[in-house]
């Protein structure tokens, strides 16, 4: 009875050991415990299992290639299977005896620090000569001398495995190339040493094959196998179990199913050339890990650099690197000033504080969007000592032109890793906004606009750290006309159990300052703004009470002191930041005017408010939300600290009711 595909055993498994959980009997001699209507799942049968681990190509890529192989090696000593087959193309080759000769050692090498056997297949790469004797048109003789047999087979746990030579060229020619078909066939002579093989092997639990090019395939790309698999996949179907064929030789993982119970394989690469970089599509760096038992196999493949050590991640390595995810914060060092109308040649500084006793490498980068900034270098590396700050300096460059559409700030991505005792750890990136202070054109729309909303993924963000707003009394204040108030609705927010910030969930505002180790709170009592209405809301604390006005008319108050709790978080307009910064609770409708300022403005219980502000000495903030450049709206304030855009946010003409 032939096997049935292997996507079908683990299926079929899963669901009997499903069904089969049971209680273990009293006594049993693989279970212990003394609990009752202990439901356990039924232990497989305590026969062999073995595992073993298939290479693809080495050579063909680029020359740190030969870096892979050794972390493969390294990857396949943690996993520990029985031995390792790799399937062709150890070297470079396509050179004279001398360049192979160093090439081999090379690879010997690396595959020496493997803790297991480690059996070869033959490639092209492996077997064609490129040298001053024109006559000779392979290497066959330096491979068996050096690696082993062009084919032969072994036994292990009652398995065998039989490796295949796909290379033996045109029997009347003797060109070796794998586009023609004619120098695509086995000869008698190794064909019938296979059906020796598999007469020898009929006892077996499984046979698996190995060999180079997947001849399976026929015509494939720039390669032309022609048909002669034919007579080798009869000869493995006439066996009666042959489980799997593995090949390699294209550099990308394939699978290309069960023919006659037997499965066909492809491996990608172990440092040769990818054609992309797909890794889910099989186009990466990457091993077949195989594990036998008698009645099915399950292959995975893993990638180059996906086993870790445990025995490396020390207490000291998990805690240190924990802190670092939470702490470590690159900032930037002073403003950059930038002009549009002139070009921009000024150094960009980037202070990083190492917060644990070990060295961190770290990298930056210049990123954004904007194609037109750019820095020299590109980019820069330093290593920080552990409890200790280090600086990186990268010259931002932009010639003078006007600003357009593609205008925006850039940005530094900083790249860290944790140099822990022999094991590196790579961080996740960290971007951090350069400070620009850039000088924005103060012309108007001539008609009133306004910061025009989705409810769904629009905003615009002002960067928290560097809003300069001190502790004690504030005003955050602005214009609004929503579309709808349903649901959480933020409209001036920088709250997460910290900050400030105003909501109008439902139509009923309400004003929260973290202020004595809690959120002082003043909402009013009814649904007071109106859908399609322009109305204002400001938010008031003087060190002593929160006060909220809707419409200039006192709306609620809330009395409270102690300091200010704060964050650094985005203050956003038209959201709510979460514990990361994104945005939430998306305001839906029209927003215009948002001032935040360093004083109590309104006291009493009615004031007459503005329709355009204007700046002052206690102005932090001052969006007037006209129009954009770029990604950034203004800020009319004298900090300049210019909003960005998020999501949809745009702006338009201030429809609605007059304000």
């Amino acid at each position: 009875m032939r096997r049935k595909p292997l996507h079908c055993l683990l299926g079929v498994a899963m669901l009997l050991g499903i069904a089969g959980a049971q209680d273990p009997a009293p006594g049993h001699p693989r279970f212990a415990t003394d609990r009752p209507n202990a439901k356990l799942h039924p232990l497989p049968k305590e026969e062999g299992v073995f595992h073993f681990v298939v290479f693809g190509d080495r050579t063909g890529g680029p020359r740190e290639g030969i870096a892979v192989l050794a972390q493969a090696v390294a990857d396949a000593n943690l996993i520990g299977p029985d031995f390792v087959i790799t399937v062709g193309d150890l070297v470079n080759g396509y050179n004279d005896d001398a360049q192979w000769q160093q090439q081999a050692e090379e690879y010997s090498r690396t595959m020496a620090a493997l803790r297991c056997p480690w059996f070869p297949v033959a490639g092209n790469h492996d077997l064609y000569y490129r040298g001053k004797d024109k006559a000779r048109t392979s290497h066959d003789a330096n491979f068996e001398r050096h690696f082993g047999p062009l084919w032969y087979a072994f036994a292990h746990k009652n398995c065998w495995f039989v490796v295949l030579h796909s290379d033996e060229g045109d029997p009347e020619t003797g060109e070796r190339t794998f586009g023609k078909a004619s120098a695509q066939r086995m000869s008698d002579a190794q064909f019938a040493w296979l059906e020796g093989v598999l007469h020898r092997a009929r006892g077996a639990d499984h046979v698996f094959v190995f060999l180079h090019h997947p001849r399976w395939l026929g015509r494939f790309e720039s390669a032309d196998y022609g048909d002669d698999w034919e007579r080798v996949h009869a000869a493995l179907r006439a066996a009666g179990n042959v489980t799997a064929v593995f090949a390699g030789h294209i550099h990308r993982a394939r699978y290309d199913g069960v023919r006659d119970g037997i499965e066909y394989f492809t491996v990608a690469s172990v440092g040769a050339s990818l054609s992309a970089d797909v890794p889910r599509a099989g186009f990466l760096h990457q091993m077949h890990l195989v594990t036998v038992r008698k009645e099915r196999i399950d292959v995975a493949a893993l990638p180059v650099g996906a086993a870790i050590d445990p025995r490396g991640i020390s207490g000291q390595t998990s805690d240190d690197v924990a802190r670092l995810v939470k702490e470590f914060r690159p900032r930037p060092v002073g403003r950059v000033a930038f002009s549009p109308e002139q070009d921009l040649d000024a150094e960009c500084t980037v202070e990083l504080r190492n917060p644990v006793g070990r060295p961190i490498e770290v990298t930056v980068l210049l990123a954004g969007r904007d194609p037109s900034f750019a820095a020299q270098p590109d980019h820069a590396h330093v290593t920080v000592p552990g409890h200790a700050t280090g600086r990186l300096v990268l010259t931002l460059r932009r010639s003078a032109r006007p600003l357009d559409a593609w205008f925006a700030p850039p940005a530094l991505e900083v790249r860290a890793d944790y140099l822990g005792e022999g094991l590196r750890v790579s961080l996740p990136a960290v971007t951090v906004p350069v400070d620009l202070d850039v000088a924005l054109p103060e012309d108007t729309p001539a008609e009133e606009h306004a910061l025009l909303l989705d409810g769904r993924t629009a905003c615009v963000a002002v960067d928290g750290r560097a809003l300069a707003l001190p502790d004690g009394p504030f005003t955050v204040e602005g214009w609004l006309c929503g579309n709808d108030f349903g649901g959480r609705r933020g409209f001036v927010n920088q709250t997460e159990s910290s900050g400030f910030g105003i909501f109008v969930s439902g139509g009923k505002p309400s004003f929260l300052v973290h202020v004595g180790g809690r959120y002082l709170t003043a909402e009013a009592g009814d649904a007071v703004l109106r859908a399609g209405t322009w109305q204002h809301v400001a938010g008031v604390f003087d060190g002593e009470e929160a006060r909220l006005y809707v419409d200039g008319r006192l709306a609620a108050r809330a009395a409270g002191r102690g300091a200010r709790k704060t964050n650094r978080l985005p203050l956003l307009v038209g959201a709510d930041p979460d514990g990361k910064g994104r945005p939430t609770s998306f305001f839906a409708g029209a927003i215009d005017e948002v001032r935040v300022s360093k004083v109590a403005r309104y006291a009493g219980g009615s004031f007459t408010p503005a329709r355009r502000f204007a700046p002052d000495a206690d102005t932090v903030l001052l969006l007037h939300l006209d129009r954009a450049f770029g990604s950034l709206t203004p800020d009319a304030g004298a900090q300049r600290r210019h909003a960005s855009l998020v999501g949809a946010a745009a702006f338009g003409p201030a429809a609605g009711s007059s304000r």
